[in-house]
């Protein structure tokens, strides 16, 4: 249990310090945003449970696939909001088109023989 208690504080540390960067730097946030730090670290953790290399492959594989689906989302809202529409709705459809290029992802991925 304390293991969990331990990853998930440093995963909120992280997220802590994001935003703080991004409050007086927003470039310099989005960069340091935009690094694979829960991914890696999400790496690690499972390397240390079970050091399986092509576990580990696969792991990593996949994350590349799904990481594609969740960009748009980083061009969508932008453009909303800049059109006057509020931020929690700009979110709301950021994650919306996100959830749905998973799905759409996770079904063409399987017939294509992606990994996912």
């Amino acid at each position: 249990m304390w293991e969990f208690a331990a990853k998930a504080a440093l995963a909120g540390v992280i997220v802590a310090l994001v935003a703080g960067i991004a409050q007086r730097q927003p470039s310099f946030g989005a960069l340091v945003a935009s690094l694979p730090l829960i991914s890696i670290l999400g790496m690690i953790f499972l390397w240390w449970a079970r050091p399986d290399g092509e576990n580990m492959a696969l792991h990593a594989e996949a994350t590349f696939w799904y990481v594609l689906p969740s960009l748009p989302m980083f061009l969508l809202i932008p453009t909303l909001l800049r059109s006057g529409i509020g931020f929690w709705l700009s979110l709301a459809a950021g994650c919306l088109l996100t959830i749905s290029l998973y799905l759409i992802m996770v079904f063409v991925g399987r017939r294509v023989g992606i990994p996912i």
